[in-house]
């Protein structure tokens, strides 16, 4: 155990390092949690671009390095990227005794992490669309008393309020339950991403979109991003204007997203009911 705990260490370093975050409390969860009791025993299969690759052994040493391991390699559901999911947890700004939405939790891995730093005061509701993994969550995390997990869609309301809302499913706009969901100086982040290539999903990025109370909502992309779909959460036609949105390799200029209004000159990309500005936030 000594051994393990020297690796786990050693990762908690080296995935803050990569994601440039001085966050203790990140740091702390990570040197914490047991990859191993996430991911099931080994030897693992882990996600490459060229596919899977299978350890070599059984010994959880392996786990500890940036790379994404299968949950169900069949359904291409894996337990994510490390030095992601830190630049995207950091982004969130979690704050103990605050309440965190976690979409697409799978076995329950990062929502651990978001449990430790919003801490016994606070409260995490995961929300996992495939029962199995949902089932398996639920036992990963039956000694964290400030999870509940849901087996079903985070993208059908209604959920509860919170304080941030991270979504691991890709979208193809912010979806209103996860909007009405926030409370003021909330934070939501998810994935936005563009119409698959090939079958595959196509990268497209964090958005991070906070509510700013009396001038609507700030929007910023923290990272590139590629996910599997958002069951309820997409739409073919927006698909295709985000990957007309993402080839022109501006994302970095959109501030703000806009609600119920006609796209001005400085509209990003709009979908049904939304669109991303290159403005500042306003409520007109």
């Amino acid at each position: 155990m000594e051994r393990i705990e020297a690796f786990r260490r050693f990762y908690a370093d080296l995935i803050t390092a990569n994601a440039g975050v001085a966050d203790g409390g990140l740091l702390a969860a990570l040197q914490s949690i047991s990859r191993e009791r996430f991911v099931g025993p080994g030897p693992w299969k882990i996600f490459t671009p060229s596919g899977y690759i299978t350890t070599p052994s059984e010994d959880p040493a392996l786990l500890y390095q940036d790379i994404m391991v299968a949950l169900d390699s069949g359904r291409q559901i894996n337990n994510g990227q490390p030095v992601l999911h830190a630049i995207c947890i950091a982004a969130l700004e979690a704050n103990e005794g605050e309440t965190a939405i976690h979409v697409g939790a799978g076995t329950g891995y990062y929502t651990a992490v978001l449990a430790k730093l919003v801490g016994p005061k606070g409260a995490v509701f995961a929300y996992e669309i495939e029962q199995d993994l949902a089932a398996k969550a639920r036992t990963n995390l039956a000694d964290a008393t400030n999870v509940t997990v849901f087996t079903g869609s985070g993208a059908a309301g209604p959920l509860p309020d919170a304080d941030m809302v991270y979504v691991n499913a890709g979208a193809t706009g912010p979806l209103p339950v996860w909007l009405n969901a926030l409370r003021p100086a909330g934070r939501l982040l998810f994935p936005l991403t563009p119409a698959e290539i090939a079958g595959k999903p196509a990268p497209g990025g964090m958005l991070l979109v906070t509510c700013a109370p009396q001038h609507g909502f700030h929007a910023r992309f923290i990272c590139p991003a590629a996910f599997i779909p958002c069951v309820g959460g997409r739409d073919d036609e927006t698909a295709r204007k985000l990957s007309a949105a993402f080839a022109r390799v501006d994302a970095k200029n959109v501030r703000s997203l806009r609600l119920n209004s006609h796209p001005d000159e400085s509209c990003w990309c709009a979908g049904d009911g939304w669109w991303l500005s290159t403005a500042a936030p306003s409520r007109s």
